[in-house]
């Protein structure tokens, strides 16, 4: 007798989304899915507003991930203002985006890494539910919970700093940024009292790195045998190869670690990325056309990016990511679990940063807006926490907005989760007669090593249809009718 095994819904993750399996009467695999259920149509929703509107109302999109659509919407609007596409703001405008966007990096690792992930190193897999989540950690490893929380508080405050709130705030603006930084709060963050200042920042996302360090070694054989599988990797890296998670050009490299998109620039992007509609998710799947639907999928987010980027240009985090990449002996890294090693990496890095751009003067400027010959369209690129994030704008004679387009970070990993998901299943659920919870929440853990912000990534592409299909007892489709 075939069986369907559905979990709904995947938990720990931003987001509404369910996992369907399908096995044979002999219990093999049949089918995987991860489907998002939900649906977001900011792409129609602005339409008609005016263009100077979307970096606030795009935020509106996820209350984890304000901070990466403001700024990538307002790096679309730099483009149609005259400003230029990242480099072409004042020095106080560029920089105070970026302590912005570091800040909104580190809180939201934070939040990923001890909220959401570290309860399955903790208590495994398969521990109880019931302490399996950040009241667990609390309850048994108080210290560790007390970190996660105060780093995502400095992380908050760094955006309240910037943006004027924690939560959907309206620093950044078409050309440059409505506020510098009081010498108070600089101040506070650079020499606050611990915890709150920069230092005791590096130094606790030094620890969190050691303890994945930790778990990894005692834990190799499981975890490069968790979900790996060789996939492209995308990403934006600097002019000269560095990490930037601000601004630079498009970079991919195929799973040997060839350059298969070459530091391009992202104003081009449709000429390079197109998107598929699949019938069963309201996410869609990008890939590159050169190499069509089947080949041409990749990955973003930390796994990426440390597959992309030649360097990180801070210290500590370099040092960690020269130990990273000896771990393949400088090829990609394919392996699903290691994307928390990566985001550790870049916690590290994020708080350097932080520091650096602290100790820098030009965030007590006056100078912060600048402008040039108005144009028609404009795309802003962004690496947002969980991977590449895309906001591109056409306006009108009248200054509306005619057409939106965003490619979510979530939304170029959707082959890649679809495929741990189905890789997991395979492995831990073959040939079983009894489904555990445990075995449940393996798949889970293979999506949430991807941090999915299911909420940014569901929008339509053209109609929404609605579709009805009919199964007999034996899950064979009889019968299927589109609205």
């Amino acid at each position: 007798m075939s069986k369907k095994i559905t979990i709904e819904p995947v938990t720990r993750v931003e987001g509404h989304g369910k996992v369907t399996i399908h096995m044979d009467h002999q219990g093999n695999i049949q089918q995987t899915r991860l489907h998002i259920v939900e649906f977001r149509g900011f792409e129609r929703f602005v339409q008609g507003r005016p263009y100077w509107e979307a970096p606030v109302l795009v935020q509106r999109l996820c209350g984890i991930c304000p901070v990466s659509h403001h700024l990538a919407a307002a790096k679309a609007l730099d483009v149609i203002v005259g400003a230029g596409t990242g480099e072409g703001l004042t020095p106080t405008g560029e920089k105070m985006r970026r302590l912005m966007h570091y800040g909104q990096f580190f809180q939201s690792h934070a939040l990923h890494f001890f909220h959401l992930s570290a309860p399955d190193f903790l208590f495994g897999f398969d521990g109880d539910p019931a302490i399996r989540n950040i009241i667990g950690i609390a309850l048994t490893k108080p210290e560790l919970a007390v970190q996660g929380v105060m780093m995502r508080k400095f992380g908050q405050e760094i955006i309240r700093a910037t943006a004027g709130k924690k939560i959907h705030g309206t620093g950044a603006i078409p050309g440059g940024i409505n506020k510098n930084l009081s010498i108070e709060e600089r101040d506070e963050f650079l020499k606050g009292a611990d915890p709150l200042n920069a230092d005791k920042m590096v130094s606790w996302a030094q620890d969190a790195l050691e303890f994945f360090k930790h778990y990894y070694h005692a834990n190799k054989e499981m975890v490069d045998g968790f979900a790996h599988f060789p996939s492209n990797h995308l990403s934006l890296v600097r002019k000269d190869g560095a990490m930037d998670l601000y601004h630079g050009v498009l970079r991919a490299v195929d799973t040997n670690g060839n350059k298969i998109l070459n530091d391009i620039d992202y104003q081009e992007y449709t000429n390079y990325i197109e998107e598929e509609v699949r019938s069963w998710s309201y996410m869609k799947f990008p890939y590159l056309k050169e190499f069509g639907k089947d080949n041409g999928w990749y990955r973003v987010g930390p796994l990426a990016r440390l597959n992309t980027v030649d360097f990180i240009p801070t210290p500590l985090a370099q040092m960690e990511f020269e130990k990273y990449k000896a771990l393949t002996h400088g090829k990609p890294n394919n392996f699903c679990l290691h994307t928390h090693y990566a985001r550790l990496i870049e916690t590290l890095h994020a708080a350097e940063m932080i520091r650096e751009l602290l100790n820098d003067p030009d965030l007590l400027g006056n100078d912060l807006v600048t402008k040039g010959t108005k144009q028609k369209e404009g795309v802003g690129l962004i690496e947002a926490p969980r991977g590449t994030l895309f906001h591109h704008y056409r306006i009108n004679d009248n200054d509306q907005i005619e057409m939106a387009n965003l490619i979510v970070s979530t939304t170029h990993n959707n082959e890649p989760m679809n495929r741990s998901v189905n890789f997991v299943a395979k492995s831990v659920m073959t040939g079983k007669e009894v489904i555990t919870e445990g075995m449940m929440n393996s798949v889970e853990v293979a999506i949430r090593a991807y941090d999915p912000c299911l909420s940014c990534a569901t929008h339509a592409l053209g109609k929404m249809p609605l579709e009805v299909s009919l199964y007999d007892s034996n899950n064979n489709l009889i019968d299927r009718k589109r609205s």
